[in-house]
């Protein structure tokens, strides 16, 4: 169950005009959060991810279902499951499957959050999308950076190519 606090921020983002992904992202912060404080744990960045969807599928979040072939069957399905779910008021949880669940997770690894999976997952999530669609978020970035921002991006992207000349 997703805590007060995130279901409002996330009613805040749809109130703005926000898309529904920003809303989402809110859920899945915090599902970021419980894993890195030990909470629970997850398999992977993906699960974890994956997690934080579902809950804000299910809160009500107007984020559909991944497009035919970009997913498998079973987790389209599942997601539209989450999104009915969302769209009607709440039944009771069951406490055996809930008790299950946690359980499961608990055993999982909490290092699958760290700053430098949660990189690595973003970056080959952005080679999936190919170059095109990296120089539109990049340059998205840059609008909404401000002067000091660029500048501290100049600066490590300095530092990212020295790096690598340095290894080559």
């Amino acid at each position: 169950m997703p805590e007060d606090e995130v279901i409002q921020r996330a009613h805040e983002d749809a109130a703005e005009g926000k898309s529904s992904s920003t809303q989402a992202g809110e859920f899945v912060r915090e599902e970021i959060e419980h894993v890195r404080e030990g909470k629970h744990g997850a398999r992977s960045v993906k699960q974890a991810i994956a997690i934080g969807l579902s809950k804000a599928r299910r809160a009500g979040v107007k984020l559909r279902a991944p497009r035919r072939g970009s997913q498998s069957r079973k987790v389209r399905a599942q997601a539209a499951r989450d999104l009915r779910k969302g769209r009607h008021p709440r039944r009771k949880l069951s406490r055996t499957r809930s008790r299950a669940i946690k359980r499961a997770l608990k055993r999982e690894s909490t290092s699958t959050a760290s700053r430098s999976a949660l990189a690595r997952q973003a970056r080959s999530s952005a080679r999936r999308r190919g170059p095109a669609a990296r120089h539109r978020s990049a340059e998205r970035a840059v609008r909404t950076k401000g002067k000091r921002g660029l500048h501290l991006a100049a600066v490590k992207a300095a530092r990212t190519r020295q790096r690598h000349r340095r290894a080559a």
